[in-house]
């Protein structure tokens, strides 16, 4: 169970061999049926001022693996619990409110569990969106590039899994023509 408080301080906090602050972040994501066709939706989150819209992440601590601080961020920051699945990639980035680079860390996050109530609900909406929109929202160009990653390996997915399909009848089918001779 992780406490529902949000971590505070930078006393934790890993950073590269730069200097560069290390974040971990989350793309909480699932999938609608829309018409008898499985649509993804992804759950993006406000900015603590909220002028913009993301996906949560934050600090990379030392006393947590990567996913883990995945996890822990995105309950914190979205109120959402699921399985944090493999990586999406590495991006560099420079903040424009603190001018100092970081390094981020994005996972998918296949969401079983939408809390009532969860750390920042007070300074964060969140809100459920197809991808299209989400690109159009999310702040961040390294952000919209692992939303990219994503969808782009779950469509590889959904493409494997009809082709394993196919192949799976056609050999039950020669197996009863088979059978008829």
């Amino acid at each position: 169970m992780v406490a529902l408080v949000s971590r505070k301080g930078r006393e934790l906090q890993r950073y590269n061999y730069k200097g560069c602050r290390l974040v971990v972040g989350c793309i909480p994501y699932r999938y609608k049926n829309v018409n008898n066709d499985e649509e993804v939706e992804v759950l993006c989150i406000s900015s603590q001022k909220g002028h913009a819209m993301l996906f949560p992440k934050g600090g990379w601590e030392m006393d947590e693996s990567m996913e883990e601080a995945a996890l822990r961020e995105t309950i914190e920051e979205a109120g959402v619990q699921g399985n944090v699945e493999c990586e999406l990639g590495k991006w560099s980035f420079k903040s424009k409110r603190y001018d100092t680079y970081y390094e981020g860390y994005m996972f998918p996050l296949l969401v079983k569990e939408e809390l009532e109530s969860w750390p920042e609900e007070k300074v964060r909406t969140r809100r459920w969106m197809n991808v299209k929109e989400a690109r159009e929202v999310c702040q961040h160009w390294w952000m919209k590039e692992a939303l990219d990653v994503l969808i782009g390996r779950l469509t590889n997915t959904s493409q494997r899994d009809e082709e394993e399909e196919e192949e799976e009848e056609e050999e039950e089918e020669e197996v009863s023509t088979c059978s008829l001779s």
